[in-house]
């Protein structure tokens, strides 16, 4: 037996279409970058997406879009990957943590406020394992303080607030491509909003820092000019990526589908279990579940029990270490443990169990009875 905690999808029709494309002129900087970022931004309803090597370098792209510079602060959480804070850092700015709510795992609307200061000028609000957080809360925060929300939204393609698609409301809102992550390009993130001067500052950052045509200050130059007018990065995805992700998004609906479906058999295969807790369902709209972490109740030893699952072939694993207590972070900002408990106590107590498409009900059922035996 060999579950991992997650694992990409790919069919004979993604292949297909990663071989089509590099039968293509452009393997780079071609067509098929941009469809993919059309394709992703209207299904998620904005108006543009800019596509990037990956979700670390799309938030650092949404973070310069926004203005973020040296002596400035960033508002997140600290149950995430450590990209949604270190792109402030990228930046000189100074990322600040703010706990997490127990009843969605994201981040505690109710005590933003209290960290906001002169220097605050972004919000990266986590839609922690696809939920989909209280992105109007949020805004209104951001509009009381003229700070830009920036939806950090890795684990939330496909999720739903009522009727409306996750990255149709905040100023910018992020996804990965990661292989574990709903849709896959092998590496890669996208940016979108509706914000034609970031869209235009995300593209130009994302190709060096240079412009063109209509862009240039000197329109008196032919075809071959080009002006770098900021220090930029290569931060390209490239066609056949994007080729693999136009196939997988055609296939996201089922993705979502069959997480959903593994969530609820999850639920039902754990009702009465008590020492265990499951994620918080979505009330009104849809969780992408990108993640189904389990909280495990207080006393149990966790590490016995991921090591564990481990040797029965089960690869569960852990989101998140608290960023504040890695060390650069405590070496740094003087963070600490003992800053943030909620987070604390989450992740001393949380294991994420396999969820992935092809993962089959015959599968579920030998993790929780592991479980179980184990527990």
């Amino acid at each position: 037996m060999n579950l991992p905690y997650s694992r990409q999808n790919i069919d004979d029709e993604d292949i297909a279409a990663v071989i089509a494309a590099l039968k293509l002129p452009f393997l780079t900087q071609g067509p098929l970058v941009e469809n993919f970022e059309a394709q992703v931004a209207a299904y998620a309803g904005a108006k543009y997406g800019v596509a990037f090597n990956s979700g670390t370098s799309a938030l650092h792209g949404a973070l310069y879009a926004a203005g973020i510079k040296a002596g400035d602060e960033v508002i997140t959480t600290p149950i995430t990957f450590v990209a949604s804070a270190n792109c402030a850092l990228y930046l000189g700015a100074k990322p600040v943590f703010v706990d997490i709510d127990p009843d969605t795992l994201c981040i505690d609307i109710n005590k933003i406020e209290a960290a906001v200061t002169p220097r605050t000028k972004a919000i990266v609000a986590v839609d922690f394992a696809g939920y989909p957080l209280d992105i109007k809360g949020i805004k209104a925060i951001g509009d009381r303080h003229q700070l830009c929300i920036i939806e950090d939204a890795a684990h939330a393609l496909g999720a739903k607030r009522g009727d409306l698609p996750v990255g149709a409301e905040a100023d910018m809102t992020m996804f990965s491509f990661h292989p574990v992550k709903h849709i896959t390009t092998g590496e890669g993130g996208i940016i979108i909003t509706d914000d034609e001067n970031m869209y235009k500052r995300m593209r130009m950052l994302r190709s060096h820092g240079i412009v063109r045509g209509s862009d240039c200050g000197d329109q008196n130059q032919g075809a071959w000019y080009h002006e770098m007018i900021d220090l930029g990065y290569n931060y390209r995805i490239t066609d056949v990526q994007c080729a693999l992700g136009i196939s997988q998004l055609r296939k996201l609906e089922s993705f979502i589908a069959a997480r959903n479906e593994q969530a609820a058999y999850y639920e039902q295969l754990l009702e009465g279990v008590d020492k265990v807790t499951i994620p918080p369902p979505v009330v009104n709209g849809r969780h992408a579940y990108h993640l189904f972490p389990i909280r495990l109740a207080e006393g149990i030893d966790r590490r016995r029990v991921f090591e564990c699952l481990h040797s029965k072939g089960i690869g569960t694993q852990v989101h998140y270490i608290p960023v504040h207590t890695q060390p650069y972070y405590q070496n740094t900002f003087g963070n600490k443990w003992g800053d943030f408990p909620i987070s604390e106590d989450y992740y001393k107590r949380t294991l994420s169990l396999p969820l992935y498409p092809g993962l089959n009900p015959e599968d579920q059922e030998y993790i929780v009875d592991s479980l179980k035996e184990v527990l």
